[in-house]
């Protein structure tokens, strides 16, 4: 059985969702990062952490990719052009989403005071908005899904950060990427995987 470790409220909660949606038995420790038990699981208390056969495994998009391939759902074959368009996608999906969120939150509350610089966090929106058009190109026309009509990782990633994005306060001004998001977030699976 696999161990998660982290808060919903953080990167975490992808992993459990992927959980979820794989069908997968778990084991939750709801953990803050950096507090005991998650420094019990990586020396650095990073968050999410997941636990197979003794090993931990970090960073939630590596966790993610892990386990769509171990079980061969949410993902295309190694090797293949699909796979190589899924992975440009996740990486796109990181770099133009989630590490915005993330830069914005470290100016927020994450860095010390000090060290901190608040107007960062407009030129930060402005990227995020032309994120969301750059990724209409990427989107396929053929089905509800980022690559058609299948659901893939970057399905779940681009959700979880689209969510993150309204509670930080950046709009989500394209329309396709809020009907895909609330899509995504009206899935049962979600919905568990907030429960923790």
């Amino acid at each position: 059985m696999y161990k998660v470790i982290g808060g919903v409220k953080s990167r975490t909660l992808r992993v459990l969702w992927m959980l979820e949606e794989l069908g997968e038995a778990y084991d939750h420790i709801d953990a803050a990062p950096r507090s005991e038990e998650a420094l019990a699981y990586h020396p650095q208390g990073k968050i999410p952490a997941l636990v197979v056969d003794g090993t931990t495994l970090t960073d939630s998009v590596a966790i993610m990719t892990y386990l769509a391939d171990k079980h061969g759902k949410f993902t295309h074959p190694a090797g293949s052009l699909e796979r190589a368009k899924q992975d440009a996608l996740t990486q796109f999906i990181a770099e133009e989403f989630d590490n915005i969120l993330w830069t914005a939150a470290r100016h927020s509350f994450v860095l010390p005071e000090d060290k901190r610089v608040p107007e960062v966090k407009d030129s930060l929106r402005w990227e995020f908005e032309r994120s969301q058009a750059s990724l209409l190109d990427r989107m396929d026309e053929g089905g509800p899904f980022l690559m058609g009509d299948m659901m893939t990782l970057p399905d779940l990633l681009l959700a979880h950060c689209a969510g993150w994005a309204i509670g930080a306060k950046f709009p989500i001004t394209q329309a396709r990427v809020k009907t895909h998001m609330e899509m995504m977030r009206a899935r049962p699976a979600f919905k568990r995987a907030l429960q923790g």
